[in-house]
């Protein structure tokens, strides 16, 4: 059996926990190994990149987040198998992924340059990538972004506006996402309620 310990900060949020949850989803037994946000500057020594998520497979460590998804989504189950699926699934991964580097850069920003670059993202991109998401929701049924069933595209967007819509981002709107995009939030919503993600957060204590 294939040992798997993913490395990541301990929250409810960023470029882990899609592969959390698709591992949890999935029943695939792994080491959810968590570290504070103070612990940081020395786990990243021991990381390729000084960047997490990491996943160690049989003690090999495998570094990018949206490569951590993918493979953590075909062991679950959670991934497309026929090729153009796979490509509409890719497609809204690294979006997501493109509009968490934009937000990423507003971080470590204070007063007024946090509020003026959230802002700006509020007042373009963030209203862009979240309407492309609900015109691709559309497109594919409303239901899902690929193969007609849940995948790690949909579960790296639920990570997403969760994050949006949480209140920690000063400066975003926690209804953002419902103007904008209401399938969407709607969508969001729905996976919120499966009984395995239900579980999955139940474990933890609100952060």
């Amino acid at each position: 059996m294939t040992q798997l310990t993913l490395t990541y900060f301990d929250t409810h949020g960023g470029r882990g926990e899609p592969a959390r949850l698709a591992l949890h989803i999935g029943g695939i037994a792994f080491e959810d190994k968590r570290f504070a946000f103070a612990e940081f500057a020395e786990v990243r020594k021991a990381t390729p990149f000084g960047q997490v998520p990491t996943l160690h497979v049989d003690g090999v460590v495998v570094t990018q987040s949206d490569a951590i998804t993918r493979y953590a989504g075909k062991l679950a189950g959670l991934y497309p198998t026929d090729a153009y699926q796979a490509l509409l699934c890719d497609e809204v991964l690294d979006a997501v992924e493109d509009a968490n580097i934009k937000l990423g850069t507003t971080f470590g920003l204070t007063g007024e340059a946090l509020k003026e670059a959230r802002t700006a993202l509020v007042n373009g991109p963030l209203p862009l990538y979240l309407g492309w998401l609900q015109k691709q929701l559309q497109a594919h049924g409303g239901e899902y972004f690929a193969d007609n069933r849940l995948t790690v595209a949909d579960l790296k967007v639920f990570v997403f506006v969760r994050g949006l819509t949480s209140g920690r981002l000063d400066h975003v709107p926690t209804d953002l996402v419902a103007q904008v995009a209401p399938l969407v939030n709607a969508q969001v919503q729905r996976i919120a309620q499966l009984p395995a993600v239900v579980q999955y957060y139940a474990k933890f204590a609100a952060k």
